[in-house]
């Protein structure tokens, strides 16, 4: 890659892209970039330096046009999957990515869990990366022969422009529900973004939607044509019947009147439209029904999805879901499990949409049998003032407050009666937990597996 925006790695014979960002302006630091080797600057003023400057209105502008006409054609080699929506993007991307690899295509993940490629794998800041990383990321995958990408795309990640300059070979959104309001401010703002999804979509390409979802109509009006899947005998992919246990689902769907059946160890309702997404998904791209179908006794959830622990008689289910609707969810497939209680662990991060934490507070106090409401990732706002925002929305007095993440974790394993389940939702994957603005370790499902060491003989 011949540019640079992080003045720390540039390399000698790059060109350093000087953005000015919310926080850090690459202005600052142009001296350090031609210390390290840059040619040339890019910038926003007149710089004195022993380089040539190049001087434009916007170096964000600029970089976004300049990495489109440069690379976007030798990037259109590769297919690319495009999957938005709030909830399902993870599990989806990863499903699709498990299941083209074993149908021998040759395929990469971008996600929130990170980027895997074969036996690679690596972190990154945000679901989709910024456009500069995330062009670096697709050359250098296709250099090492990846045939199909599949990503997880963001409603940021389109507001910003991220993927500014590729055409994306299929898009299957998954459902809309209320999420990143701090940003968007409202719901309809949060569509007319996530609906720009459609204008990076090949004229030739695939549209794919949850027709059980509202909103998914307005997708196929921009795109004038998909590919619907859900509980409707009226849809391309029907899915007909659902037998959902602890263990695995088993799902009967319809395509084009023949009846197909599969068993995935996958659990719950809003997994069955992830699989039948990611079937669809595949399908789409010319393998056979069955030939999928052969392939899914090998796929797992991702990290922190729907992730279970047997501990203390009872199980412990790890998930990221951390909006009002995924909560819901994960609270009701659960209830339809039971032999016993539900207990949840839940709380809700700081510096982000405010809105949701009553509805969050009462979603889960009105489903689970007990709640121990704790710290998500704080950052910099008052962890108690989080809590009283969660509790605005709670009328029954079903719960209690155990701000010290680890500890309300071991609490709600201590309280398992046999055959309980215990969710402990809202962080997933996540390995750290962010306090003020540092970071430090926390891993839901290390914990879990911590207290089962020390009070478990095996």
């Amino acid at each position: 890659m011949l540019y640079e925006t992080n003045s720390r790695n540039v390399k000698p014979g790059q060109i350093f892209v000087a953005i000015k960002g919310h926080t850090v302006d690459g202005h600052d630091f142009i001296e350090d970039a031609i210390k390290n080797g840059a040619i040339k600057i890019i910038a926003e003023k007149e710089i004195n330096c022993n380089v040539p400057v190049e001087v434009v209105p916007s170096t964000e502008e600029y970089l976004k046009h300049v990495l489109k006409e440069k690379y976007a054609d030798e990037i259109s080699k590769l297919k690319i999957i495009g999957i938005t929506g709030t909830n399902g993007k993870t599990t989806t991307a990863f499903l699709t990515y498990q299941l083209l690899n074993s149908l021998k295509e040759n395929c990469a993940y971008i996600g929130t869990i990170g980027i895997k490629y074969q036996d690679e794998e690596l972190e990154t800041d945000n679901t989709t990366p910024n456009i500069l990383e995330l062009y670096t990321i697709l050359l250098n995958l296709l250099k090492k022969n990846c045939q199909t990408v599949v990503m997880e795309i963001s409603s940021h990640a389109l507001s910003f422009e991220r993927i500014y300059g590729l055409k994306l070979n299929i898009v299957a959104f998954t459902n809309l529900t209320e999420d990143h309001l701090d940003y968007h401010k409202t719901m309809e703002n949060y569509l007319n973004t996530k609906l720009k999804i459609i204008d990076y979509l090949l004229p030739n390409g695939e549209l794919i939607v949850n027709g059980d979802d509202e909103v998914s109509q307005k997708f196929i009006d921009k795109f004038h044509k998909g590919i619907r899947l859900g509980f409707n005998a009226s849809y391309d992919y029907y899915i007909k019947n659902t037998n959902i246990t602890p263990s695995q689902t088993n799902i009967e769907f319809v395509y084009k009147n023949e009846n197909f059946k599969v068993t995935t160890n996958l659990t719950s309702k809003f997994n069955v439209y992830n699989y039948i997404t990611s079937l669809a998904i595949i399908h789409s791209l010319g393998y056979d029904i069955t030939s999928i179908i052969k392939e899914t006794h090998k796929l797992h959830a991702p990290k922190g999805r729907c992730e279970t622990h047997k501990v203390n008689n009872g199980y412990a289910v790890i998930d990221y879901a951390h909006t009002p609707d995924a909560v819901e969810k994960v609270i009701n497939t659960y209830n339809e499990l039971k032999t016993n209680h539900i207990i949840t662990i839940v709380g809700c991060g700081g510096d982000r949409d405010p809105i949701k934490r009553p509805i969050m507070g009462k979603i889960a106090t009105e489903l689970s049998d007990f709640v121990i409401f704790t710290s998500d990732n704080p950052r910099t706002e008052d962890p108690n003032k989080i809590m009283n925002d969660i509790l605005k929305g709670v009328t029954s007095n079903n719960y209690e407050v155990e701000l010290d993440r680890r500890a309300a974790i071991k609490k709600g394993i201590e309280m398992l009666e046999p055959e309980d389940i215990l969710l402990i939702l809202g962080k997933g994957h996540e390995d750290y937990q962010i306090i003020g603005h540092t970071k430090i370790h926390l891993d839901d499902a290390e914990e879990v597996e911590n207290w089962k060491a020390e009070h478990e003989k095996n």
